[in-house]
């Protein structure tokens, strides 16, 4: 998606334990350095008590960013409080990652060596 122009990759997620949420939070974090983009991600909090395995769920919203200078040393634009209901607003500045893309002082996806590796996308099939 970062070769077809993605500039924010949105990942809604369902995790019961801190445990499982901390995979998707470093997970995202890895996609927006590799793909110079910039990661929202948000999940349920509270409980489901009448539904089987979710009795609980845990999580945090955030915004990471790529980890360059134009961005926050610590990739994290904005984030909620943990286990927290709240709204999480986070304004992002688009340009800043065409400048990323252009002088950034690590060039993830100029850099990329198709010469040795190509990614294609597979045509979707009706059932």
């Amino acid at each position: 998606m970062a070769d077809q122009g993605m500039q924010i990759l949105f990942v809604p997620f369902l995790t019961d334990t801190q445990n499982a949420y901390n995979r998707v939070r470093y997970c995202a974090q890895a996609r927006a350095v590799e793909n110079e983009c910039f990661v929202a991600i948000t999940g349920c909090i509270g409980n489901l008590p009448k539904v089987e395995n979710m009795d609980i769920q845990y999580s945090q919203s955030a915004v990471f960013t790529p980890c360059d200078f134009a961005f926050p040393a610590n990739g994290i634009k904005s984030e909620a409080t943990p286990n927290t209901e709240m709204v999480l607003i986070a304004d992002v500045d688009l340009s800043l990652l065409y400048e990323l893309h252009a002088h950034g002082s690590v060039r993830n996806l100029k850099d990329r060596r198709t010469d040795f590796y190509e990614l294609t996308l597979k045509e979707q099939t009706s059932l």
